[in-house]
This record gives structure tokens, sequence and C-alpha cells, in this order.
């Protein structure tokens, strides 16, 4: 896995231009029109009340919410006549490990000129991917700042050349060192974020490279949220893939630091954080020991084993039943979460994704209404999105369906309730033929595709299309646009900004009656004419010539 995301890594470019490849149809593409059947909105309605009602209590991997999300899915696609899709089950086990730290000291810094201790919450926050420890403790650990914490030898970059960093604890930077860059150029293509640039790669460059803590210093703008979303997301019971060896290759603690408590650690060892962070943006920067400082934290762990699951439904083929088109969307939120003033404490993931669950069952119940095409139609729901793709990964290490007979599919992730929009974003427009369907199904709505306006906050790594990417698996991703048909781009910027601040990761992600599904039912219309196409034609999608995962699916196909 880890070899896989490095070599992703290495090439990956979230916002390259669309190329003639990506944009002209395959020679054989189908020429058939989509059944005119239109997605219910009712259904969608229904289901988004329902899924992001108290009642399911934020639907937590593991919890009672879980149950009954996959009570309802599996009722759902049953009434509309689809059939278990894993061998006479509806649901495919992914092994997980809860992990609820208690007991959770601040994590303080001595040695420097002064003291300097961040509070668990409003100030930092810590956990484990160790499955098999109780307690963590790290102790006076020698503190090392690495900038951005990255090794891409392809690059020529590496922030831990020349340190030893084993048992120490690494400060990092959110983003590449090239975020703040406004074209898409430069050595981790400018202002979009690369692999390199999420929290996720640098916990992973940090175990490796053998550190006992690996801290990232939150600053809202490369960082593309607030502390808000961080205190919410990394507070409470975690989940985190289950291993043979309890994941012992893992750094002992990872967490976050507030900006100005990191400015405070570095002020006491006499350096300035501004001018260390200048200087981790450039080439042959030198990581730098923080000399005398030394980091200590504790907490203990409530450590539960469960099997949490992906729903799997199938809409068999009548031609080609061995075949396969994908529609994906995680069911899974955060559960109970930071409470709001207000005294809320359930993350009720209404927008994120009660409405990319329920637009699975409504795209299910119009291609029933539609009749049955050539190919066989998946509609796949998946766990522990938001504890870092889980679900999708291990679907995708143990594919249901090979992926070598899967053509390609969607993927959904947070519906737009803000209106209509005269675009759509596409996330990693260009990268493959895909983009061609989707050409076509807006073309018949009057919409164009766009490149994303925020590529910087790495939204190509942040959903479960990604799992499935790195097996060579064409998929397409797009949200609703920003270009709203009631108010323009200001509009839509204000909208999403809004949703970010104060809903995003939230008690406040609630459905609200007074929403606007305008521009939800036009992109369902969309994901529907794309699948339905896909369903009904003889072509098998590629990634474009010199994509990262071109040479993946080619092997695959060419082994099938």
């Amino acid at each position: 896995m880890r070899s896989s995301l490095l070599a992703i890594a290495a090439t990956l470019a979230l916002s390259a231009c669309a190329s003639d490849g990506a944009d002209t149809p395959p020679a054989t593409a189908s020429a058939s029109t989509p059944a005119a059947v239109e997605p219910s909105i009712d259904t969608m309605k229904r289901l988004v009340q329902t899924l992001s009602s108290d009642a399911y209590e934020g639907r937590a991997p593991g919890s009672p919410g879980e149950e009954k999300t996959m009570a309802l899915l599996a009722a759902e696609f049953g009434k509309l006549g689809l059939k278990p899709g894993n061998k006479g089950s509806w649901f495919q086990d992914v092994p997980l490990v809860e992990i609820n730290a208690k007991n959770v000291s601040a994590l303080s810094f001595s040695g420097g000129k002064g003291a300097v201790a961040a509070a668990y919450g409003p100030e930092m926050v810590v956990g484990t991917y160790r499955t098999t420890q109780p307690k963590i403790a790290i102790k006076d650990s020698p503190v090392v700042f690495v900038g951005y914490g990255i090794n891409a030898p392809e690059k020529g970059w590496n922030d831990y050349a020349g340190v030893d960093v084993k048992g120490k604890t690494v400060v990092i930077l959110v983003n590449d060192p090239d975020y703040e860059t406004q074209g898409l150029t430069g050595p981790f293509n400018g202002r979009a974020m690369t692999y390199y640039g999420r929290w996720t790669y640098k916990f992973e460059e940090a175990a490796r490279q053998g550190a006992a803590a690996a801290i990232i210093v939150h600053d809202t703008v490369p960082a593309a949220y607030g502390w808000n979303v961080v205190q919410s997301s990394w507070t409470g019971a975690q989940h985190v893939a289950d291993s043979a060896d309890g994941n012992a290759g893992q750094s002992q603690a990872i967490g976050w630091i507030q900006k100005d408590k990191a400015a405070a650690l570095f002020a006491s060892a006499g350096l300035d954080l501004t001018a260390q962070m200048a200087a981790a943006k450039k080439a042959g920067f030198k990581a730098v020991p923080l000399s005398g400082v030394k980091a200590s934290v504790s907490f203990d762990n409530d450590l539960r084993k469960h099997m949490s699951k992906n729903v799997v439904a199938l809409l068999p083929g009548k031609t080609r039943p061995d075949e396969y088109v994908l529609y994906s969307a995680h069911w899974d939120h955060l559960g109970r979460c930071q409470a709001a003033p207000d005294g809320d404490d359930i993350c009720n993931g209404a927008v994120d994704n009660a409405t990319g669950t329920a637009a699975l069952i409504a795209l299910a119940q119009a291609n029933v209404k539609a009749g049955p095409t050539d190919r066989s139609q998946v509609f796949l729901a998946v766990t522990a999105e938001e504890s870092g793709l889980l679900g999708s990964a291990y679907y995708g290490n143990n594919p249901v369906f090979p992926f070598a007979k899967t053509v390609g599919g969607v993927n959904m992730d947070a519906l737009s309730v803000a209106g209509l929009a005269k675009n759509v974003v596409v996330i990693g427009k260009g990268k493959s033929q895909l983009d061609a369907y989707l050409g076509r199904a807006l073309t018949a709505q009057g919409r164009v595709a766009t490149l994303e306006p925020t590529p910087e906050k790495g939204y190509y790594y942040r959903s479960d299309h990604f799992s499935f990417a790195k097996h060579g698996l064409p998929m397409l991703y797009f949200e609703g646009g920003e270009d709203l048909v009631q108010g323009g781009t200001a509009a839509g910027m204000a909208a999403a900004e809004d949703y970010t601040k104060n809903r995003y990761h939230g008690p406040k992600d609630e459905y609200d009656p007074n929403w606007d599904w305008t521009g939800v039912l036009a992109d369902l219309k969309l994901y529907y004419a794309v699948g339905r196409d896909l369903a009904t034609s003889a072509d098998w999608p590629n990634w474009v010539e010199g994509d990262e995962f071109r040479g993946i699916r080619d092997r695959d196909r060419a082994g099938q």
C-alpha cells in the first residue's frame, strides 16, 4: 500500500487541464440515449431526512447508528428488487478497531527558554494508529522541525535528509511547499495539492522515518478548514483499519497543534516560526532540531475491535451481466462529536454524506424503472470514509466484482443544496475518458464542466474514488458548481464558505426543509445519464495516455 501511494504521489496532478484524449469520446462510444426516467427528489428528501436524524446518531461505524443504516439500506435496495451483491449478502465485512482516547495530558514541551503546554481539544489533538496499546506515553522526546515532511526522490526533495528522527517528535507543516503559488506549475503542482500535501501522507512518512510522534501545525488557509473541523474530527471515537501486527510500524502518537502554540514552541527554542516556514518552502531545506526542547504527552486508549460493513447491491445486466458499472458513496459520518454551543453533540452528516447515500438509492430506483441495461450495475455504500477512506480501501483490496471486469463508475460525496449551478466542478478533470460521458450529459442540460476553483484543498484525495483509482478503475467524481443560476459565482462561493465554516464536520450539518433541491436533481440526472451510458455501451473507457493510473488499468485489462 505504501509503495503504491508513493508512486501515485510522484505524478498526481489534481487540476490537470483537459486533454483531447479526455474530452473526445472513445471511438466506439455508444450513441444510445439514456431512458427518460428522472431520479426522485421525494426519495432523496425522505432518505436524507431519515439518515441524518438524531435517531441515527451521526452514523458512526460500529455504533447503533450503523446498525440502523445497514437495515435501512438493505431494505430500500431489497424493495427495489436489487440483489444482495456479495455472494447472497448485502454486506461486505470491513475489520476496524475503534480507539477512544481518554485521560489525555497536555502536549508539553520542556528544555527551552520557557515551558510550553498545549491543552487537548482547544489547542491540540492527539491519537494513535496503534491498535494493541491501551496506553501511549511519549516522555522527553527530542523535537525536530521537518518542514513539510516530504520525501520525494523523483522531485529531488527530502525534508528528512541528514537527520535521524527515530524515537523523536517531528513537527510538520500542512499542504505542499508551493501551495501559495497562484498557478498550477511548480515542484508540487503549485496551487494544486498533491498527495504529499495531505495529512495522511505526512503521518505515513513520519512512521517510515521512525518518528515516535508526528504533530502537524494547523494553519487555516493551507489546511483548507478551521480548527473547529480538526477538533471535531479528531476527538471522540476514531476508527483504524485492523491489521495482524496492530499497526506496530506506525508512530506512537499523531496529531495537530494550533499555529500560535507552535509559534510559542519555536520561540522557546530561539526560533521564529514564520522564518522557518519560509525556509521550508525552498528546495534544499534541512530539518531543524529544536535544541534542548523535548516533548511529552500521554493518553489511555479504549480499544474495541469490530466488524463494520460496506453495503453491496446489484442490478443484474441482461446481456453482459459479468461486466459492471460502479456507483459509490460513503454512508458513515462522525457520530457524536464536539458539542455546539447549544449542547448539540451529534454530527448528523446530512450533506456529508446522507445526500450521496440517498443518491445511490434514488439512482437505483430510476434504473429499475427504466429497465435493465446490458451490463450489471453495482451500488456500493462504503464505511469509514471519514476515518481515511477505510471502507473503499478495503473494497479496493478485496473487490467483490473484479476491477478488470468493472467498466468504470461515479462517486458521490456531499451533493450541493445551494441551488442550480451553470457548471459542475470535476475533481481530476482531464484524467480519464469518462469526461466525455459527462460532457455529453452536460451538453443536454446546457451546462459545462470546469476545473476546481480551490485545487489547494486536495479533494482528489478526500473521497472514495481515490481508493478505486489506485487500482486502475476510471471513476468520475464531480460536485455541484459554484456559478449559481441565482446569484452567480459570488453566491456559490459564499454558500460553500458558509458550509465549511459553520456546518462541515460539525453538529449543524442537519437536514433543512428549506434546502433548494434544483441543483441536486440536475446533478442526479448527470450521474444517471453517465451510468446508464456506461451500462448500455460496449466501451471500456480508460485513463488518458500518460496518466499515472493508465498502466494499472492496461495491465488489469490485459490479464483479465
